[in-house]
């Protein structure tokens, strides 16, 4: 999977489930959206080095995107939901998942049971 260029960013603070506030390396401050609408209980602390996209598109309120975080321990968290959903795609359509790579027929987030949960 090819993620879109991205900018890297110290997280100052995460509030109204989609809006984080981070300071870029040249000191200025800029609101971007997070798509993410959980806890993210440890994927979000202030002063975390986060991983931000950029879209072109006129309609974007905020033209940046929360895509990563960098955890204490170094390894990459997925912020970006959206992200996440594609990355499974991906792997599941070139069998890259072993215990999966069976099935030929993918359907995302699939309705079941009688909530009709996904």
């Amino acid at each position: 999977m090819q993620l879109p260029a991205l900018q890297s960013a110290k997280l100052i603070r995460r509030y109204k489930r989609f809006l984080a506030d981070i300071e870029l390396p040249t000191g200025d401050v800029m609101t971007i959206h997070c798509a993410n609408t959980g806890a993210m209980t440890g994927c979000g602390e202030k002063g975390d080095t986060i991983w931000y996209s950029h879209s072109d598109s006129q309609t974007r309120k905020y033209p940046h995107s929360w895509e990563l975080t960098q955890l204490a321990n170094g390894q990459l968290c997925c912020i970006n939901t959206h992200r996440s959903n594609q990355l499974v795609f991906e792997a599941l359509q070139n069998k890259q998942i072993k215990e999966l790579a069976m099935y030929d027929e993918i359907y995302p987030e699939v309705k079941y049971g009688e909530e009709n949960s996904r």
